[in-house]
């Protein structure tokens, strides 16, 4: 197995990241990806290039011979999660959307009931 493939494995386990995901975010077929990721079939530049790509980084981060993953407790807790690295502002903003409109969702759902029984639907 490779160097890059053994640092991509540390990385996709320590952040819980799905294989489907990466196949959707690269574009390499799902039984391809998972053969190259057990270290069963050999993966080409333009596979690195897609799987680094696929989670926002350069092939040069994964191979690194000092590479290392950030500290649990660098990373924040009280913000939205993504799963291919730091999220740009403009998800930002969507997560920060999603998550007020889930505040509300119980608000909204309930002003439509009480719509609905007093216009008698």
């Amino acid at each position: 197995m490779t160097l890059f493939i053994e640092n991509y494995n540390s990385y996709i386990d320590y952040y819980k990241i799905k294989q489907v995901y990466i196949s959707k975010m690269s574009g390499i077929d799902k039984n391809k990806l998972s053969r190259i990721l057990k270290g069963a079939q050999d993966e080409t530049g333009a596979d690195m290039e897609k799987m680094a790509g696929a989670l926002g980084k350069g092939i040069d981060f994964f191979v690194s011979n000092d590479f290392s993953i950030p500290e649990a407790s660098s990373r924040t807790f009280d913000s939205v999660a993504f799963y291919a690295g730091e999220p740009t502002d403009h998800q930002k903003d969507i997560a920060e959307n999603l998550i007020e409109m889930m505040d509300n969702i119980d608000q909204v759902l309930g002003a439509k009931s009480r719509f609905i029984d007093i216009a008698g639907i």
